[in-house]
């Protein structure tokens, strides 16, 4: 027979709690993770990436491209303006690092390609190296 364990809801929430200090990423109010979200499509000469980064300036967004592995990083700097005389009662806005790593089938040529940002999104066009086709040798 095998053994049975007794449930106990609050051993498990306030586990769940100290583990969660530990071992969880770090979240939002919301319970989502601080992540970019992308959107890419793809086309004979070009990926197309579109990366919601709101509140960030474009001075601190950085992307590396090596061959065909694109990364995004981005610093959302909260600059904080408390009068004399006032006190801050809830800060929700998030400050911190963020960032994103992909891979596309093909390399990218990194002279070609191109990144935009305006309202929060960020649009990178990354051009397709042409690729060299193999050839057949005969041998005499």
């Amino acid at each position: 027979m095998p053994n049975l364990i007794r449930y106990n809801q609050v051993d498990d929430a306030f586990d769940d709690l100290f583990r969660g200090f530990l071992m969880r990423p770090v979240r939002m109010d919301e319970g989502k993770e601080l992540q970019i979200k992308l959107d890419v499509k793809e086309d004979d000469k070009s990926y197309t990436v579109h990366a919601e980064i709101p509140g960030v300036k474009k001075n601190d967004i950085h992307i590396t491209i090596d061959g065909n592995q694109i990364a995004i990083s981005a610093e959302v700097k909260n600059e904080k303006e408390v009068k004399e005389g006032q006190k801050v009662l809830r800060s929700e806005r998030y400050y911190g690092k963020v960032s994103r790593a992909f891979t596309v089938a093909q390399e990218i040529d990194e002279e070609a390609s191109q990144a935009k940002y305006n309202e929060g999104v960020l649009e990178l066009t990354l051009q397709k190296k042409a690729t060299v086709k193999s050839k057949r040798l005969a041998v005499n």
